[in-house]
């Protein structure tokens, strides 16, 4: 008996409250949607990556290649990312947020920032 595709990839929003802080949301991003935008890869090794709190440069799609790592909002809440989870990262005003690895000694990634306004296919998990 065949597996059934996966319609669901596991997905981390985050994003500004109206005061400026930044939050978190667990979801789903749905499978094979086409989304517009253009994207780079990064490398950061455990030398020089980020430690101090810092809003997302602009809103984008990451996608973590290798590395595993716990970030941390506003309220001290913290998630983990990791190969196979995508975050959408759109908050791009005040505090913003901080991360750590947690597993390895370098966090690879693919961009893909927005290219529109529009809406980032995300659906919360409840």
């Amino acid at each position: 008996m065949k597996t059934p595709p996966e319609t669901k990839i596991k997905a981390i929003w985050l994003y500004n409250l109206p005061d400026g802080s930044c939050t978190f949301k667990t979801g789903t991003l749905p499978n094979r949607t086409t989304i517009a935008n253009k994207g780079f890869f990064a490398q950061t090794h455990i030398d020089d990556y980020q430690k101090t709190s810092h809003p997302a440069p602009r809103k984008q799609y990451v996608v973590t290649l290798q590395g595993r790592l716990e970030f941390m909002v506003t309220s001290g809440d913290t998630f983990i990312i990791e190969p196979g989870v995508i975050l959408i990262a759109e908050d791009t005003h005040g505090h913003g947020h901080t991360w750590r690895l947690i597993e390895g000694d370098v966090w690879k990634r693919l961009y893909l920032p927005f290219d529109h306004e529009g809406s980032a296919h995300f659906t919360e998990t409840k």
